[in-house]
């Protein structure tokens, strides 16, 4: 590298020193650059770039124990102390520095830029296998007599690693210096500046104002404090007038408050203050300049004098402010905390009063001391093999890059020749590396600012391979999943790794297997035939090894028959089946969980193989029950809901007989048997009342952090009343118990006695530790907090750690009591370690494992390139293209994110939707290929591609057009079918949404249905301009279905069915509406007739269809629910009848065909004219009449009838709901002979338990042929006294013929 004219600018010297450590002195630095100029270059541009071209990756060295501990190689700095080291007086002086290394490193120091022989000095100790030294004074001496620049070096067999200068210096709080201050005599409405000139300490003290009773000075626009301490009047006030300001000194190190003589201000007062123009008190003049370091604090201010008191305003010349720029001090500072390049520029300040107005110009100058861009790392070559160091850093001025190796300048003669190695600029070149060339090699960057130092080691390593996994591992794998099979491997150079099965065959790759470079197997989707035992050989040079791993592939497990929902009355028994099937070879557990909670099983709940039995059900019961079923290597689950119901059918005498109810509370609960964690609690079970109790519940309460509330803490059989209670470490108990029964639980008992568990160290691991990033520099790594049982102690915290994964640097940590922590000024996605420690006031917890985290992902930076088509179809297409490369991914991999949209359609005039769509492949093959499929067929699309991390899409690729084939045609828009007279049907269509090509035509087939049994099918073709269609009726009740589709040159489209209507009017479909089960049972001039249905319950009406078969002839009726009775017909007579829906004719039951039973024969004696029949209806008659008249008399006299006080019992529900999901609208009386009752058409029930009388007051009734009343009540207004919904409204015509049932 030519320094050119760089090293000439007078370099600080205490960045440059000649020793061994090679940062080399200004003079020495002046010569090296002479002597480099009149050199050679090492290398020229083209074997520069031909070395490049042959080197090849650093080996990556595993963490694993064995490997370590064979290791060789060179030391590492992995602690140090600051290069500004600062300590307090008082303590002993700690200089840090740790290194490891194999052999273990020793350790040696420089001071002042000679050696320090720590063994002579009494005071001076070194930490045994560190270099930490420790300056003891308990003996005496004086910190001062310490102070100095330090170096540590760390060597071993393999190279010498050093640490940062340290520049070590003791903290100083000096005395302010005595002075008598005169008293401060000022004109009211002057400006007064207060000095206060705090002595020099180290670090500067922080200063403030305080008046004698310690309150700070009232600062506001008009009096402020500088940053240079003085106390600034604008304008001086009458009120400023006080005796005691003091300026004060607060040293951080020694935590002390230096005071100033305070000052005595006197305000002179005259009956009225000029007016005065803005004068700006600091900075003066028109114009100043301020240096400001990258990276630290930038704080400009403006104070300024007048009356009335100036406001302050700030600009930037060339733009606005921006966001970083922070105004404090009533806006006379400008803050910036973390200054950059693009902060340099001139600011102005400008104050403004109703006078006039002043700027003044601040023009900052932002250097910088070296920062890196690319910090060299650790090298571990294998013999033979190339690599390369670099050191890049940027300030302002530029640094000068220096190596050095083993702390000796690379060009210096001491330094050995090596033909394998060459410094070009900020990289170091090595070819074909030896063994015994292994060194510690150290980059220099520094400037005027400052310097930067950085160790990195080369070791040339070699070893035979070596696996590091477990051997002979046995692996399971449900079929058709994904599988991978590790083998973790080392060696160097490094091995190269094939697989085989069953120690048979040539290498497995390719197919349906696949090797990752870590030596990963993958299965894609694992078979029956992939069992067996595959081996894994790594091999180099030096030798072989392998492994074996044994594959067995299961069958998956699955519940074949889960559990459903269901209903159950209470005190009946609910039966949940959990049927499994699975690997025969796999144990099985199955377990119960009742909303989302364990269930306890106890002595009531039964488990068998496959179901779970709840006798004895109760409202407890009610819930969601989940079946799980788990094996080793997976699992399912299937739930369903238990709902209990009330039995209404229970009578009062039954009922009454020794109710059962909730239990009463425990009582005197008593705490006993205290140890560290546990403790004995006794109680006293309360009255089961008549319900045995199943379980008692104890809950706790703590008066720490959730004072109040009652959590469970464990239940227990209900034949225990003392149990160990198993408690948390440093938590204030108090305990109450809950009793259980078939009923319900009891009131919680009183509390018991409070019991306090001693603390300890966290037993728990925080769960949930992950760590990603939320910007691309930075990342956040989170957990679960513990709970508050799970503190064990006081203040409790968590230790964080973190460190870059696979490059030896040690743990970053940092202790917190949130439960999350960003770490920032990452790298874009690298993988961290991070482990995690509970802590508390009791001792640290036991650590977490390992995870490895993620910082943030970045925006792709490559587009995919070569997007084409090809194997266009109607539906789908082919996709290719070219792969970016992986780093340019910026983060974890996601997919190739394919976006399209359909550009138009070549039907012309057809509008399409232009929306985009996505489509993603995960593909990570050299040549990718993916199938887009849903296309719309006969249309333009576009597409482009690009490549997806978890949070960012790459550029698009080059954008592609194609055009799919014809396809067959969508439904048809509507299809109508309207019965417009008896003898025909009318059809009517429109033409498809989406043509999928040019429309030749359409098809309609179509058949006679006759409930299930269906006729020939037959067809009618139509030009593409034709939208509908009339056919003749050879019948007017034969009903045809059909089935209308689209045709283009590829084919017929999806077909569109429709059932033609019954009636004159256009069909509607109530979705999933059904009538079946039609029943007749004829009688001989009637018939009683029911069907089932799934219409809403009182919002449906139906019409029942008869025919008679003799003359064809056809009635048709409302009606409402079933059962109804079918009166009027025919003595022996055939009849065909349906039911269908009111509102949807379409919706009908099947055809019934039923026959009355013919009337008696005329030859046959007629009953009704016997002697003997005549005198038995009369004496029947006469006895009615008698106790009519009884009944009147007892009626007069206020006699009730005891049927009276049924009526007030309630009714039984009559709703029932059947198995299929329908409603059956029946009571459990309607098939028994009904007395004094009738069904109505709408299926209502009236029970007639009290006297004619009620009912008979302006009475219209009368008595049909069977005896049946097919009259109407005068129903009582009564709410108490009527059932459902029935009607009052006069009988209709239809009423006539139909008696109730």
């Amino acid at each position: 590298m030519d320094g050119g004219g760089r090293g000439h600018r007078g370099f600080r010297r205490h960045i440059y020193v000649r020793d061994v450590s090679g940062i080399v002195t200004g003079e020495e630095k002046q010569r090296g650059e002479m002597l480099a100029q009149g050199g050679p270059w090492a290398l020229s541009v083209m074997s520069l770039v031909l070395l490049l071209s042959q080197e090849v990756s650093a080996i990556e060295v595993p963490l694993d124990p064995k490997i370590q501990q064979d290791l060789k190689q060179p030391p590492t700095i992995v602690k140090q102390s600051l290069k500004d080291y600062i300590v307090d007086p008082r303590d002993n002086i700690i200089i840090e520095c740790e290194a490891k290394g194999n052999p273990v490193p020793t350790f040696s120091w420089r001071r002042n830029g000679k050696f320090f022989n720590t063994g002579k000095d009494p005071r001076v100790t070194m930490r045994k296998r560190s270099g930490t030294l420790e300056i003891s004074f308990r003996s005496g001496g004086r910190p001062e007599d310490y102070e100095g620049e330090y170096q540590c070096f760390a060597s071993n067999d393999f190279g010498t690693a050093l640490t940062n200068k340290i520049l070590l210096r003791v903290s100083k709080s000096p005395l302010w210096p005595k002075e008598v201050l005169e008293p401060v005599v000022v004109v009211e409405g002057s400006p007064l500046v207060l000095a206060c000139n705090p002595p020099p300490g180290l670090p500067p003290p922080h200063t403030f104002w305080m008046n004698s009773a310690m309150m700070p000075i009232t600062q506001d626009r008009r009096v402020s404090m500088g940053l240079n301490g003085d106390l600034y009047f604008s304008n001086v006030l009458a009120k400023d007038s006080h005796t005691d300001y003091s300026c004060n000194a607060r040293f951080l190190f020694t935590h002390t408050i230096q005071q100033k003589n305070p000052f005595t201000l006197k305000v002179q007062t005259s009956r009225k203050v000029a007016e005065t123009t803005p004068n700006f008190l600091s900075p003066t003049g028109t114009d100043s300049s301020r240096m400001v370091m990258r990276g630290e604090k930038l704080q400009l201010e403006c104070i300024a004098s007048g009356v009335p008191t100036p406001s302050i305003k700030w600009f930037k010349k060339g733009g606005d402010l921006n966001q970083k720029v922070k105004l404090e001090n009533f806006n006379k500072t400008l803050r910036i905390d973390s200054v950059s390049e693009e902060d340099a520029g001139e600011y102005m300040c400008m104050a403004n009063n109703q006078i006039g107005s002043i700027r003044h110009s601040i023009y900052v100058q932002v250097k910088a001391a070296p920062y890196w861009l690319d910090k060299p790392s650790n090298l571990v070559l294998a013999p033979d093999e190339n690599g390369r160091l670099v050191c890049r850093a940027n300030g302002n001025p530029k640094p000068h890059i220096q190596w050095l190796v083993n702390g000796e300048p690379i060009e210096s003669d001491s330094s050995l020749p090596n033909p394998s190695r060459s410094v070009v600029g900020d990289t170091i070149m090595f070819r074909s590396v030896q063994m015994g060339s292994s060194a510690v090699y150290q980059c220099n960057a520094s400037n005027d600012h400052g310097y930067l130092l950085a160790n990195a080691f080369v070791s040339i390593l070699d070893m035979a391979p070596r696996m590091l996994g477990s051997k002979n591992q046995l692996i399971k794998v449900i079929e058709n999943n994904r599988t991978f099979l590790d083998c973790p491997y080392f060696g160097s150079p490094l091995p190269e790794l094939r697989w085989f099965k069953n120690g048979q065959g040539s290498g497995l790759d390719g197919g349906h297997y696949r090797v990752y470079i870590n030596g990963t197997l993958e299965i894609k989707r694992a078979r029956a035939e992939d069992q067996g035992t595959y081996t894994c050989v790594a091999s180099n040079i030096l030798g072989k090894e392998e492994n074996q791993v044994r594959l067995e592939v299961k069958e998956p497990t699955r519940i074949v028959r889960a559990p459903e929902h269901q209903s159950a009355i209470r005190g009946t028994m609910a039966r949940f089946d959990c049927r499994v099937k699975s690997d025969l070879t796999l144990p099985i557990t199955v377990t119960w969980l009742k909303d989302d909670k364990p269930l306890s099983l106890g002595w009531r709940l039964k488990k068998d193989e496959d179901s779970l039995s709840i006798p004895n059900v109760h409202e407890g019961d009610e819930g969601t029950y989940t079946c799980t079923v788990k094996t080793e290597i997976d699992q399912d689950t299937a739930s369903a809901r238990l709902t209990v119901l009330e039995d209404a059918s229970l009578s009062p005498s039954q009922s009454s007989v020794l109710p059962a109810d909730r239990p009463d509370s425990p009582i005197d609960l008593e705490v006993s048997d205290p140890a560290e964690r546990s403790v004995r609690l006794t109680w006293i079970p309360g009255d089961d009342h008549n319900s045995p109790v199943t379980q008692f519940l104890v809950q706790f309460e703590e008066d720490r952090w959730e004072s109040g509330k009652w959590q469970n803490l464990s239940s227990y059989p209900g034949d225990l009343n003392s149990v160990i209670l198993q408690l948390s470490p440093f938590v204030n108990y108090q305990f109450r118990v809950i009793a259980v029964n078939s009923v319900g639980q009891s009131r919680p008992s009183h509390p018991s006695p409070r019991y306090q568990t001693s603390g300890a160290p966290p037993d728990a691991i925080p769960s949930g530790l992950k760590g990603w990033g939320t910007k691309k520099n930075n990342m956040e790594i989170s957990w679960e907090p513990l709970l508050d049982t799970e503190r064990n102690g006081p203040n409790l915290r968590y230790s964080v750690g973190w460190r870059r994964k696979d490059i030896g640097e040690e743990w970053s940590n940092v202790t917190t009591v949130g439960a999350k922590h960003i770490v920032h000024d990452t790298e874009t996605y690298v993988p961290y370690e991070i482990k995690l420690q509970a802590v508390n006031d009791f001792g640290l917890g036991p650590e977490s494992n390992i995870i490895i985290g993620y910082s943030g992902e970045d925006k792709p930076t490559a587009p995919p390139t070569d997007l084409r088509v090809s194997k266009i179809d109607s539906t789908k297409v082919n996709v290719h293209w070219t792969p970016v490369d992986p780093s340019t991914v910026l983060g974890e991999f996601k997919e190739y994110r394919l976006y399209y949209w359909r550009e138009g359609s070549m039907v012309k005039g057809l509008r399409v939707n232009k929306e985009k769509r996505t489509k993603g492949f995960y593909s990570t093959v050299a040549q990718p290929t993916g199938i887009l499929t849903d296309l719309q067929p006969y249309s333009h699309y576009r597409m482009s591609m690009v490549v997806a991390n978890n949070r960012y899409e790459g550029p698009p690729s080059n954008l592609v057009e194609f055009h799919t084939k014809e396809g067959v045609p969508d439904t048809p828009k509507f299809f109508k079918i309207i019965q417009r007279s008896t003898d025909a049907i009318h059809l009517q269509w429109d033409k498809p949404l989406e043509p999928n090509g040019i429309l030749i035509g359409y098809k309609l087939n179509y058949q006679t249905v006759n409930g299930s049994r269906v006729g020939r099918m037959q067809m009618e073709s139509f030009l593409p301009n034709v939208t509908a269609y009339t056919l003749r009726l050879p019948e007017r009740a034969i009903r045809y279905k059909f089935y209308l589709a689209a045709l283009t040159q590829v084919g017929a489209g999806e077909v569109y069915a429709e059932e033609s209507p019954h009636f004159t009017n256009e069909v509607g479909m109530a979705p999933g509406r059904v009538i079946w089960n039609l029943t007749v049972e004829p009688n001989s001039n009637y018939a009683n007739v029911s069907w089932n249905h799934n219409f809403p319950a009182g919002s449906s009406e139906f019409q029942l269809e008869f025919t008679l078969d003799s003359n064809g002839s056809m009635s048709s009726v409302p009606v409402n629910q079933p059962p109804i009775k079918l009166a009027g017909l025919i003595e022996g007579a055939k009849y065909r009848l349906r039911v269908y829906s009111n509102e949807y004719h379409s919706i009908s039951s099947n055809v019934v065909t039923f026959e009355t039973s013919a009337a008696y024969s005329k030859d046959q004696v007629d009953i009704a004219t016997q002697g003997w029949f005549i005198g038995l209806m009369c004496a029947i008659a006469l006895i009615i009449l008698i106790l009519l008249i009884v009944c009147f008399i007892k009626r007069s006299r206020g006699g009730k009838y005891p049927v009276r006080e049924k009526k007030d019992l309630p009714l039984d529900a009559v709703d029932q709901k059947g198995e299929d999901g329908s409603f059956d609208y029946h009571s459990d009386e309607d098939n028994k002979p009904l007395q004094g009752s009738q069904n109505s058409l709408n299926g209502g029930v009236k029970e007639s338990d009290d006297s004619l009388v009620d009912y008979g007051e302006g009475g219209d009734g009368q008595f049909n042929e069977d005896g049946s009343f097919i009259g109407q009540y005068t129903v009582k207004k009564d709410k108490d006294e009527t059932e459902g919904n029935e009607s009052s409204e006069a009988t209709s015509p239809v009423n006539a013929i139909y008696s109730l049932a």
